[in-house]
Parts: structure tokens; C-alpha cells; sequence
């Protein structure tokens, strides 16, 4: 069965983004080429597709997700750039009330409760989904969450959207493997508990 999995960067405070949604900050220290090399080999669909053309990135088959689910706070800022499908390379969904489409590989979901999406989402053949954001979204699918990968920044934020943004709900996940980088960056892997 497919698995639900949030992979996103995170503050040492928390934080995925700061007050207004700006995520600039995260800093991109010496050492980082280890990582994006890393993230390259490992998660090569996790680089949007318009990066991977700025970077000269050649293509890569996926090797994990077949799906990114976005809330409107993690669509939008690409979309204000005129990026209406961030990740061409997978299929893209995006729950918001307010959004319309925008272009036809991107699915708008505004009145379907995310987390039945997601299971049905998981009963399909396919490889995992990849929840990009954010931290509403998150908080709103904890339950239907089955790992969490974190690329912790050695930085704090004070303030911002926080990677669950929701109710107090504690929920046990298990640490499977933290990978340091020369950068200070780390990535850490966690599965519910069950």
C-alpha cells in the first residue's frame, strides 16, 4: 500500500515558513552541494521541474512518489511566478477553497475532506504520495501521515507557520535514521507508530 509522506524543510524552532509564507531564509550554506546532491539521487522528484531546467539538471525518473499534495500557502508562490504546475513530473493536488485552476495537470480540490482523498489515494497501485505543504494541510492529515522526512536547517525562525499547524494532538512516530551534511543541515526520518 502506498504511504503518505510529509518530506519537508524545517527550522530547528519548527517552522516550514515564516509569518507571511516567505521561506528565502532558509539559508543555503557552504557544504550544501552534499545535500542537493544527495536529494538529487535519492528524491530526484522532489526538485520542482522548472529548477531542474535552471540547474541543467538532466531527467531523472522518479524514484519514490508518483504524487504531490500541496495546500494553497505552498501552490501559490510559484503561482506568482507563473509556475501553474510546479512538479510536471508527478500527479499534482492542491486543496483549497479559494484557488481555481490554473492548468489542467494540477487537480484543485475544494470540497472533499483531504484525508479521504488521501485514502483513496492510497489504496491506488502507484508509488507514495508526497505531502510538499503546509502546515494546515499537515495538521489536517496527521492521521493519514505514515513517515515524516525532515531536512532540519540550522536556523530559528522565532515565528512562522509551524509544521503542523492544528490542534494539540500528540502523535508517536519512531526515529528510523538522522544523516548529517557538512552543511549543518540534517535529514531525519520518522514512522508512525502503529
Amino acid at each position: 500500500m502506498r504511504k503518505l509522506v510529509y518530506y519537508a524543510a524545517v527550522t530547528l524552532d519548527g517552522f516550514i515558513a515564516g509569518p507571511e509564507g516567505e521561506f528565502d531564509f532558509f539559508p543555503i550554506p557552504d557544504g550544501f552541494d552534499d545535500l542537493a546532491a544527495a536529494i538529487w539521487e535519492e528524491l530526484p522528484e522532489t526538485v520542482p521541474t522548472q529548477a531542474r531546467a535552471a540547474l541543467g539538471l538532466p531527467d531523472r525518473p522518479n524514484r519514490r512518489f508518483e504524487v504531490a499534495l500541496m495546500g494553497r500557502g505552498s501552490y501559490e508562490p510559484g503561482l506568482n511566478e507563473g509556475v501553474t504546475s510546479p512538479y510536471a513530473h508527478l500527479r499534482q493536488i492542491v486543496f483549497s477553497r479559494t484557488l481555481t485552476s490554473q492548468d489542467p495537470a494540477v487537480e484543485i480540490v475544494a470540497d472533499r475532506d483531504p484525508a479521504e482523498v488521501v485514502r483513496e489515494l492510497k489504496q491506488q497501485e502507484g508509488g507514495d504520495i508526497w505531502l510538499v505543504g503546509g502546515g494546515k494541510l499537515a495538521a489536517t492529515l496527521l492521521a493519514e501521515i505514515d513517515e515524516l522526512i525532515l531536512k532540519r536547517n540550522p536556523i530559528v525562525a522565532g515565528a512562522g507557520i509551524p509544521l503542523f499547524d492544528g490542534a494539540f494532538s500528540p502523535t508517536a512516530f519512531r526515529h528510523v535514521t538522522t544523516r548529517p551534511y557538512p552543511s549543518g543541515v540534517s535529514r531525519t526520518t520518522y514512522e508512525r507508530e502503529r
